[in-house]
């Protein structure tokens, strides 16, 4: 990692003006596939709630036997070191979570921005996290915010007010809603090798790359700290670009996402050409084919389903409604759609995960099954969707004792993973762990 707050050069890589995107990063020497380009600590990170106990509050590790703060007992820690190094952080929480109780539920978005606040207070400089780009240079975009989105800032600074009062000294509310708007258009999230949720993070340096949907790096995690490696060969003066979104989805669904969370369209060759797009919105082969009007009438279907089961995810609907939802909306537009169809695929990934959440092994394999081929061909090269999906899969083969189509999938995992998180990285190390055990 380059010391000092000086930049990136010493590691081939500058900050440069990008022609029509602003700020972004270039390369002055050529990397390899799978070759690390630069690493960036967190500025500040927190743990979901919903990982306590299994994580440690400060580094992300993921072990057993962690020890629980001894006052509000619901953070878990390695040891005294991280306690200690998380404490400036954790008291903005401790004290409050033991007052309010079961009703202490800032959402993650509000903790993170509670602990920027904090981070600048005891760290007023630079810090090595923002070698490039600092965290106040941040873009807010708050002149495109349409009004839900204020109101939204507006219920994130009163859930500030509340659950943080005591220890955050604020400023105005203008200086708030720019900050809830950088958080928001440069947070970032961590999750596992499986892509399990397990917290935001907010990585300046990382934050300076520009999108692409036909990317060259790939961002991932080892702890909390966010690792860059080239997926494709880079050269000298060409700029660095990672992807902001999930890339399985056609180019009018990819820049409708990225116009509403960034407030850009993407321009990259594959939106220009939309040369997967036919593949991934493929019409099941019928004597008689759909008609266009069909075909649109479905795809608008299927948009409007996929935001209906986000929001039933989100209110805690009961597993089987889950199931239902993802079932009907399969069998509706299976009617119309092949197999290998995006919405399709959406679909049938959340039924695998409710299957995975109800222990039902072979729903789940059943689901990834169909899942795997048509990812390993809509997405790209050192996909981590696609490598966690064969992970899922190895996982299931070897629980479901066929050992063979386990070992494949494994190894699949690994060779994508060694690309993209590294080859000493510990997802890496733990898989290859488990295929020797069997």
């Amino acid at each position: 990692m380059c010391r000092g707050p000086g930049g990136l050069a010493g590691q081939g890589l500058e900050k440069f003006q990008s022609p029509g995107k602003g700020r972004g990063l270039r390369a002055l020497h050529r990397f390899a596939v799978g070759e690390l380009l630069f690493s960036c600590p967190a500025f500040t990170s927190v743990l979901t709630v919903n990982e306590r106990g299994n994580h440690c509050e400060c580094c992300f590790a993921r072990k057993e036997g962690l020890s629980k703060c001894g006052r509000c007992k619901q953070a878990f820690y390695c040891n005294v070191e991280c306690q200690k190094q998380d404490w400036p952080m954790h008291k903005l929480e401790c004290s409050s979570m033991c007052v309010f109780g079961q009703n202490w539920n800032p959402s993650e978005t509000v903790r993170l921005t509670a602990r920027i606040l904090a981070k600048q207070k005891i760290h007023p400089g630079r810090t090595e996290s923002e070698r490039l780009l600092s965290v106040t240079e941040f873009e807010s975009h708050l002149d495109k915010l349409d009004n839900e989105k204020k109101e939204l800032i507006q219920n994130d600074i009163s859930a500030l007010h509340h659950f943080y009062s005591k220890h955050i000294e604020y400023p105005d509310n203008a200086a708030l809603v720019n900050l809830f708007g950088q958080v928001n258009c440069n947070g970032f999230t961590i999750e596992d090798e499986e892509l399990s949720h397990l917290g935001s993070a907010i990585f300046p340096d990382v934050a300076l790359m520009n999108h692409s949907c036909c990317p060259n790096v790939i961002v991932t995690y080892k702890g909390i700290v966010a690792e860059v490696r080239a997926v494709k060969e880079i050269e000298p003066g060409d700029e660095i670009f990672t992807s902001y979104i999930d890339l399985l989805y056609p180019t009018e669904d990819r820049n409708d996402r990225l116009r509403d969370c960034y407030f850009f369209t993407c321009d990259c060759r594959e939106c220009v050409t939309k040369e997967k797009d036919k593949d991934k919105l493929e019409i099941r082969k019928l004597s008689e084919p759909p008609s266009a009007e069909a075909v649109r009438d479905m795809i608008k279907y299927a948009r409007n389903v996929i935001e209906e089961f986000r929001r039933a995810k989100h209110y805690k609907y009961i597993l089987c409604e889950l199931l239902e939802i993802c079932e009907l909306s399969l069998d509706k537009m299976g009617s119309v759609f092949a197999e290998s169809n995006v919405y399709m695929l959406h679909m049938m990934y959340q039924a695998m995960g409710v299957c995975l959440f109800v222990q039902d092994w072979e729903g789940a394999l059943r689901y990834g099954q169909k899942i795997i081929k048509p990812y390993s061909k809509h997405y790209p090269l050192y996909s981590i969707n696609v490598a966690s999906m064969w992970l899922k899969l190895g996982r299931l083969y070897m629980g479901l004792e066929n050992r063979p189509a386990g070992v494949k999938a494994l190894k699949k995992a690994i060779a994508i993973m060694e690309i993209a998180h590294g080859k000493d990285h510990p997802y890496v190390i733990e898989i290859k762990k488990e295929l020797e055990a069997h």
